[in-house]
């Protein structure tokens, strides 16, 4: 199985929405995949259509309580794609945690990589505090949402910075495998500033295909469902189906860990 980590510590970059139309996107294609929501807020399981009263157990069960993960992980309504959800008990984990040695391991104890998935999606939330944490001590590489403006590059420095200290203490194996630029408005002189200057820094790290500004993948949530059912034919789907194609050609070819 592999394990891939979606984080920013800066808000509203897009995501939430990544992992949701990413994950869907890799189901589609047969790959069976486990969406884990370690966002209190629980956005990525309302996406895609599990609401706050259907979450039973949630991801704060396998992190604090440690239950065993297939306890709490929820069919969703999207062939090939099951859910670990969030409810905001998962506010309170990182003070319920903050005294136990392993508290960094949680998640990477619970993803075993006999669950029978192919790959596992790790929406975190907004911040670099301990849920964060637990997500790339869990993973196997990081996908890093970008929004195209000034101060989201400040936010990068940050990010990468954090990967580093992470990979010295914590996970020596985590790795980058992408940069996707999100909210993208060729209208926009500003944002073509900040793809360039990444492109620049970061070069192949960053993946070809871009994430435009769409009205579409800004309703889907409410619907319950992501952008690639709700408009396949949009931009923002179309954008999202082609990142998933360019993902697939960076992952390893074996599917299931030993």
């Amino acid at each position: 199985m592999i394990r891939i980590a979606i984080a920013n510590q800066k808000g509203g970059v897009g995501k939430t929405t990544t992992a949701i139309n990413v994950a869907t996107a890799l189901a589609a294609t047969g790959w069976k995949t486990l969406l884990v929501d370690l966002d209190p807020q629980g956005n990525a399981s309302t996406g895609i259509g599990v609401y706050a009263a259907d979450r039973e157990r949630s991801s704060y069960d396998v992190l604090v309580d440690r239950m065993p993960i297939m306890d709490a992980v929820m069919t969703s309504r999207i062939p090939n794609l099951d859910l670990l959800p969030a409810t905001q008990d998962l506010s309170g984990a990182e003070v319920e945690l903050v005294g136990e040695e392993d508290r960094a391991y949680r998640l990477s104890q619970a993803l075993r990589p006999d669950l029978g998935y192919d790959v596992c999606l790790i929406d975190c939330p907004p911040s670099l505090g301990l849920l964060t944490l637990n997500a790339l001590c869990g993973a196997d590489t990081l996908l890093v949402p970008l929004q195209c403006e000034f101060f989201a590059l400040e936010g990068l420095s940050q990010l990468l910075q954090t990967v580093e200290r992470v990979q010295q203490r914590f996970n020596a194996d985590l790795g980058i495998i992408g940069i996707a630029l999100t909210m993208f408005d060729r209208r926009n002189r500003l944002t073509e500033q900040v793809s360039e200057d990444v492109r620049s820094c970061l070069g192949n790290l960053v993946f070809e295909t871009t994430i435009p500004r769409n009205v579409r993948l800004s309703e889907a949530p409410s619907h319950g469902v992501p952008a690639l059912i709700y408009d396949h034919t949009c931009a923002g789907s179309r954008a999202y189906m082609a990142l998933a194609r360019e993902l697939l050609s960076r992952l390893p070819e074996k599917r299931k860990a030993a």
